[in-house]
C-alpha cells in the first residue's frame, strides 16, 4: 500500500474512533482534554518540537541542558491551564498535602534538591515540568465519575497513539524505526522515539483496556456491550501487536502481571481484606521457584534476555560505584547532565537513565531520595487497598498499577518526570476525596419560604371558599 493512502486511511480511522467517542456522550468534562494533550506530547510520544521538525517546520538542535522553548512554553501553558481548571474545582494544594502527605514532602524534597545541582537551573524547569504529572492526575481524579474519566482519557490516547504507531512502523520506517549502532538491526519505535517508550505505552494502555474490558462484560445493554467489546478486542489486538514490535520485555511482564493481578482479584471467593496476604504469598512463591527451584533464568531465557538482563547488571555495576554523596546524590534530575553524562555516555553510547528506578532515584536523591520512594510505595498501597474496598473497579486498577510499576521499575527508570509510567503512578497514588455538593443556605431559605408561603395562601384561599 502506498504510504499517502496509509496515512489518509489512518486519519480516517482515527476521525471515526473519536466521531464515536464523541456520539457516546461519556461523563467526563471537557477538561480532560488536558490530560490526554499532557500525554500524547511527550510524556506518551514526543515532544512538541519534535512534532513540528517531523511537520516542516524544524526547531534547530537543542541541548540536553537548554532544551527546547517551544517545549518549555506548551509545558507551561498547559500547567497554568491545569491549575485554573483545579481552582474552578476547589482543589487546593492544603487539600492535595492534607490527603497526600509523602506525595507532598517527596515533591518538597525535589525542590529542595536542585539547591545541590550542578545545573539548579536545569533542575528547576525539570521540577516545574513534574508539577505537571501530579496537576493532571488531579484534574482526572476529579472528574464526576473517576472510573469514567480514566477509562475514557486512556481510550482517547489509545485511539491516536496504536493507529499512528503501526502507520509508521510499516509506512514510514524514518519515523518509526531506528537502528541498533552495533548490530545494525532494526528497533521500532512507533509514536515514541526508542523501543522502550513505546513498550510502556503499550503496557499501559493495554492494563487499562483490560481493566475496561473487564467493566464492559457486566454490562447489560446488549448492542452497546457488543459495540464496545468489538472496539476494545480491536484495540488490545493492535495494541498486543506493537508490544511484540516493540520486544520490550520490562513492559510485557508488567502488562501480564497487571492483567493477572485485575483478573484474581474479580473471582468471587477472593477476600478483598487479605489482599496483603495474597502479595506476601506471590512473593514467597516467586522466589521460591527463582532461588529453590532455579527457574528464574528459565523465565529470563523464556523472554528473549539472559542473566545479565542485556547489560544492565553491567550499567548497575558502574553507576553503583560512582562518585556521589551516598545521602543526597547529586540533586534532582542532576545526575545525567555536563561531565558525568558524557563519561558515563564515552562508555556506553546514548545511555541517558540507569535501567533502574531505585538506581537513578538513588543517584539523584540520595538514600533519602531512597527511603522516601519507599515511603511513597507504601502509602499507594494502603490507600489502593482502602479504595478497594470502597470502589472496587478503581481499587483493583490501583492494586494492579502499583504492583507491576514496582516490579518495572527493576530494570527500567521511571520515578522520573516526562515518562508515562511516572504519570500513572501519581494516578493512582494521589487521594482525591469526593467533597458533597451542599447547597448555600442563603439560596435554599428563601425558596423554603416562598414554598411554605403559597401553601399557606392555598390554604387560606380553601378555607374562604367553602
Amino acid at each position: 500500500m502506498p504510504p499517502i493512502l496509509a496515512l489518509f486511511l489512518t486519519l480516517a480511522f482515527i476521525v471515526f474512533l473519536f466521531a464515536s467517542d464523541f456520539r457516546e456522550k461519556p461523563n467526563v468534562t471537557s477538561a480532560l482534554w488536558l490530560p490526554f494533550l499532557w500525554i500524547v506530547v511527550s510524556p506518551g510520544s514526543r515532544f512538541l518540537s519534535q512534532w513540528l521538525t517531523i511537520f516542516g517546520f524544524p526547531m534547530g538542535g537543542v541541548t540536553v541542558e537548554d532544551g527546547s522553548p517551544v517545549d518549555a512554553v506548551f509545558y507551561l501553558c498547559v500547567i497554568v491551564t491545569g491549575i485554573l481548571v483545579l481552582q474552578q474545582r476547589r482543589v487546593t494544594f492544603i487539600k492535595f498535602i492534607h490527603n497526600n502527605r509523602w506525595l507532598a514532602l517527596f515533591l518538597a524534597y525535589c525542590l529542595l534538591a536542585i539547591l545541590w545541582s550542578d545545573f539548579p537551573y536545569v533542575s528547576f524547569k525539570r521540577w516545574i515540568k513534574l508539577l505537571g504529572d501530579p496537576i493532571m492526575a488531579l484534574i482526572v481524579l476529579s472528574e464526576p465519575d473517576v472510573v469514567v474519566a480514566v477509562s475514557c482519557l486512556m481510550k482517547r490516547c489509545a485511539y491516536l497513539m496504536l493507529p499512528v504507531s503501526i502507520l509508521f512502523i510499516k509506512y514510514f520506517p524514518d519515523l518509526g524505526r531506528i537502528y541498533d549502532q552495533w548490530e545494525g538491526r532494526p528497533m521500532y519505535t512507533g509514536i515514541a522515539t526508542n523501543k522502550n517508550e513505546l513498550g510502556f505505552d503499550c503496557w499501559i494502555l493495554g492494563m487499562v483496556l483490560f481493566w475496561h474490558l473487564l467493566q464492559v462484560l457486566q454490562w447489560e445493554t446488549r448492542k452497546r456491550k457488543r459495540e464496545e467489546l468489538l472496539l476494545c478486542a480491536g484495540l488490545l489486538c493492535m495494541n498486543l501487536w506493537l508490544l511484540k514490535m516493540a520486544h520490550s520485555a520490562s513492559s510485557l511482564v508488567a502488562l501480564v502481571l497487571s492483567a493477572g493481578i485485575m483478573l484474581f482479584l474479580g473471582f468471587r471467593w477472593v477476600d478483598k481484606r487479605r489482599v496483603g496476604a495474597y502479595i506476601c504469598v506471590g512473593v514467597m512463591v516467586c522466589i521460591l521457584a527463582g532461588a529453590g527451584l532455579g527457574l528464574f533464568g528459565s523465565f529470563i531465557h523464556l523472554l528473549g534476555r539472559n542473566e545479565t538482563f542485556t547489560g544492565r547488571t553491567d550499567i548497575w555495576h558502574l553507576l553503583w560505584n560512582w562518585n556521589v554523596n551516598p545521602l543526597v546524590g547529586t540533586g534532582f534530575e542532576g545526575f545525567w547532565l555536563g561531565d558525568r553524562r558524557e563519561a558515563v555516555q564515552n562508555l556506553y553510547p546514548g545511555l541517558n537513565q540507569a535501567h533502574n528506578g531505585y538506581l537513578e532515584t538513588y543517584l539523584n536523591l540520595g538514600g533519602i531520595g531512597i527511603v522516601m520512594t519507599a515511603a511513597i510505595l507504601l502509602a499507594t498501597y494502603g490507600k489502593s487497598r482502602r479504595e478497594l474496598l470502597r470502589n472496587f473497579e478503581f481499587g483493583r486498577l490501583r492494586i494492579a498499577y502499583l504492583l507491576a510499576f514496582i516490579v518495572y521499575n527493576w530494570t527500567e527508570a521511571s520515578f522520573r518526570q516526562n515518562a508515562f509510567p511516572f504519570f500513572m503512578f501519581f494516578l493512582v497514588a494521589i487521594d482525591l476525596p469526593k467533597s458533597r455538593k451542599v447547597v448555600p443556605e442563603r439560596v435554599k431559605t428563601p425558596l423554603h419560604h416562598n414554598a411554605n408561603w403559597l401553601i399557606a395562601q392555598a390554604k387560606s384561599n380553601n378555607g374562604f371558599a367553602g
